[in-house]
């Protein structure tokens, strides 16, 4: 997970943090469901997935302009670099899994507050 976080470069810290403050707003609509904190949800997840998508494609530019500073036979590398910038989008999805999760519990104990027939 170390490996993966330093070869995402720069656009892992925030997507980090974006994504922990997601997080923790989902677990807090997890324990006490109220319908203010469904914007937040909202506008954390794009933020945490545009974030993720940004150290992806800032990766991408940048493996792919060094790749005329290399000889012709290693030119090929920039799939490497492709590859670890893919983990600025993996870590982005992963914290969306996990707040999904998260809220997805929310969104159930709401449903049951709101219909007491049962």
């Amino acid at each position: 997970m170390v490996d993966a976080f330093h070869m995402g470069g720069w656009g892992m810290y925030p997507t980090l943090v974006f994504g922990l403050l997601l997080l923790a707003a989902s677990v807090r609509y997890a324990i006490s469901p109220e319908r203010r904190f469904v914007p937040l949800q909202i506008s954390l997840g794009i933020l945490t997935l545009v974030s993720g998508g940004l150290g992806f494609v800032s990766g991408t530019i940048k493996s792919l302009t060094f790749v005329g500073a290399v000889p012709p036979d290693s030119r090929w590398l920039w799939i490497v670099g492709l590859g670890e910038s893919l983990n600025n989008v993996a870590l982005a999805l992963a914290l969306l899994i996990l707040s999904s999760l998260a809220a997805t519990v929310g969104a159930y104990r709401l449903s049951q507050m709101m219909n007491p027939a049962r």
